[in-house]
């Protein structure tokens, strides 16, 4: 292991990996410090609690760095259609289905831990690449061109370039002081892994209420992910709930569209914070993921937009190594920064509106976004821009990410 790199990335999670592997076999040093490992990944385990909904253009990203063969060979589920409701799932809903648009499948829900395994096994194959871990971050001596990130251990490395990849309360932007907006929303989202009647499904779905949506994801074999948005109090209380009263919980508050639970694998919950970045990129030093943005989970963007950051990083990365630029230099993670941060804006700005329009039971506006959802699911135009850019198959895309 060396003590200086070109490029210091702190975080090894799905952005912080992919970003590594796609500047992987490039010449470049490249050092990733994960603070611990997932643990291994069997098939007979239950499926995690935290899952993402993986765009068509986050697949082909993942392709495109090798990585989604490790995906695929551990576990994953396709899904061909996504519906989206309020008070009446037949007559005033959208529903939208990848055939409309010659694709077989919208997205995969897969486990992020799998998602992390692959990436993980991916950049070990590269001899530029080192993996740090266990690598407990203690101090980090912002300076451009060379900071210095010093480990529990007592190693001391110098990144040329450090990436910010350490998640929402990132020590790397904190030592940089680049600061954030953000504000909490009042809902916290409660995730539970169920087993249900139904064999697996090709439909992921999200009924809207005023405490928030209820979310169908489903996953390989009879299983499923279900989220339930609501206030932090209620959020508190359904999770104390003994696992039957739990279940019979879900059957009442949960569309028919749910079907018959046989078991609840497990339960947990998380708050919802909007977050965003006043900077992507100082001299020296970039941001990606959740260290750059944090957005509403609701349409299942977070992930997908954390590694179109990484594809982007890498291009302009790998292009200025090419031309023989300095990968620190201001003037070439500007590009960067011009790239990712209105796209990402917008992505949070549309979210924030979908949360504000939906999270009240004021009757007139009720009655015009059933009108609006019924009148998009009979207008196939608008309905299938709209998923085409769910998709990441519209706007400016990183190559790697076409």
């Amino acid at each position: 292991m060396k003590s200086r790199y070109d490029v210091l990335i702190v975080g090894g999670g799905m952005v912080g990996s992919s970003l590594a592997c796609a500047l992987g076999g490039s010449g470049l040093s490249v050092a990733v410090l994960e603070r611990s490992l997932p643990p291994a990944f069997s098939v007979d385990q239950p499926h995690d609690l935290r899952v993402s909904a993986l765009s068509i253009a986050s697949e082909r990203f993942l392709r495109n760095i090798g990585a989604w063969d490790g995906i695929q060979n551990r576990r994953s589920c396709p899904y061909r259609r996504m519906k989206v409701w309020e008070s009446d799932s037949r007559r005033a809903a959208t529903e939208f289905d990848a055939t409309a648009i010659g694709y077989d499948h919208l997205g995969h829900i897969a486990e992020n831990r799998v998602i992390q395994l692959a990436l993980l096994d991916r950049l070990r194959d590269f001899d530029n690449i080192d993996l740090i871990t266990p690598a407990k971050t203690t101090r980090i001596d912002y300076s451009p061109g060379a900071t210095l990130v010093e480990l529990e251990s007592g190693e001391q490395l110098v990144g040329r370039l450090v990436v910010a990849a350490d998640g929402g309360d990132s020590l790397v932007r904190q030592a940089a002081g680049i600061g954030v907006t953000q504000w909490d929303y009042d809902q916290h989202a409660l995730v539970a892994g169920v087993t249900t009647a139904y064999p697996q499904q090709d439909i992921t779905w999200q009924q809207f209420t005023p405490t928030g949506p209820l979310a169908f994801l489903p996953l390989s074999g009879n299983n499923a992910s279900i989220v339930w948005y609501n206030t932090p109090n209620e959020v508190k209380r359904l999770k104390a709930l003994p696992d039957e009263v739990f279940m019979q919980q879900l059957h009442q508050t949960f569309p028919e569209e749910l079907g018959h639970l046989t078991e609840l694998q497990g339960r947990g919950s998380f708050p919802l914070r909007r977050q965003h970045a006043q900077s992507y990129a100082l001299e020296g030093l970039a941001l990606a993921g959740d260290a750059a943005h944090m957005i509403h989970p609701l349409a299942g963007q977070g992930v997908n937009i954390g590694l179109l950051d990484a594809a982007a990083l890498a291009e302009v990365l790998l292009k200025a190594h090419a031309e023989g630029h300095l990968l620190a230099d201001l003037h070439v993670l500007k590009q960067y920064e011009h790239q990712r941060r209105q796209h990402n804006l917008l992505m949070m700005q549309v979210m924030d509106s979908f949360y504000r329009v939906f999270s009240n039971d004021i009757g007139p506006l009720k009655l015009l976004r059933n009108a609006g959802l019924g009148l998009a699911g009979r207008l196939p135009p608008a309905r299938n821009q709209v998923m085409a850019f769910a998709m990441g198959l519209k706007g400016s895309l990183p190559t790697l990410a076409q």
